[in-house]
């Protein structure tokens, strides 16, 4: 990791209106979290029904969306990307790094807020909050590491990335069982579902394919963004 580029791509995630996206889903979650409980709906099976159709289904892959292409995409786009591969850091660690800052993004703004209004609603039952949090935070490194190989491949990664997210993870992923083993929000309640004993939190996908999957398509995913960046580095031909 380059403390040089992590800060570079902090500054710029955090100081435009990207940072009002990244608020604006958990403040959602949470909101809706403390209506639950107003409202008489601090109970498993709610808290799981929230978590899976809100927290895991929409927020997570957009927030990885936002993440995910926002270290990357737009400095391609405008091309200041080319100021900072003229520096004497080796591409891989550019991308490697870019994954890191994304990662740890989706750590603070996916897993902690899906953890809190689990226990906002639950409490420690049944492990449900831990499990979510866990599931949010594999599944979203997951989700980063797919957009970031995505906004260095194409410049319309947004567009084609909602369509993912909402189409393929959200809709597809969870009603087709077929799919659902090629979705990476099934394999992250995959391992939300090892830590809770919540009755109402079923799995679609083993956790023999779950794992190896998250490391594949993570590794995978960054190791390939780092050629595309050689790639771009030698031909422009982003």
């Amino acid at each position: 990791m380059n403390t040089v580029v992590a800060g570079i791509t902090y500054r710029a995630l955090l100081g435009r209106r990207r940072i009002v996206l990244l608020l604006l889903l958990p403040l959602a979650l949470i909101a809706l979290a403390v209506m639950l409980r107003l409202f008489g709906g601090n109970d498993p099976h709610s808290a799981q029904l929230l978590m899976d159709n809100f927290a895991i289904a929409v927020m997570l892959p957009l927030l990885g969306l936002i993440a995910g292409t926002g270290v990357i995409a737009p400095e391609i786009d405008d091309g200041t990307i080319i100021h900072l591969m003229s520096k004497p850091i080796s591409r891989p660690v550019i991308t490697q790094t870019k994954f890191l800052v994304a990662a740890s993004l989706i750590a603070v703004f996916a897993a902690v807020p899906t953890y809190f209004s689990a226990w906002l609603l639950v409490g420690n039952e049944d492990g449900l909050a831990a499990g979510y949090a866990l599931g949010a935070l594999v599944a979203g490194i997951a989700y980063v590491a797919v957009f970031l190989l995505l906004g260095t491949i194409t410049r319309h990664a947004v567009t084609i990335g909602i369509i993912y997210a909402l189409l393929w993870e959200t809709v597809v992923g969870t009603v087709v069982p077929g799919a659902q083993k090629f979705s990476i929000q099934q394999w992250g309640k995959t391992i939300a579902i090892q830590i809770s004993d919540n009755p109402f939190l079923t799995a679609n996908v083993t956790l023999g394919f779950a794992i190896p999957a998250l490391i594949i398509v993570t590794l995978g995913a960054v190791l390939w963004a780092g050629q595309r960046l050689r790639v771009f580095a030698l031909t422009g031909d982003e």
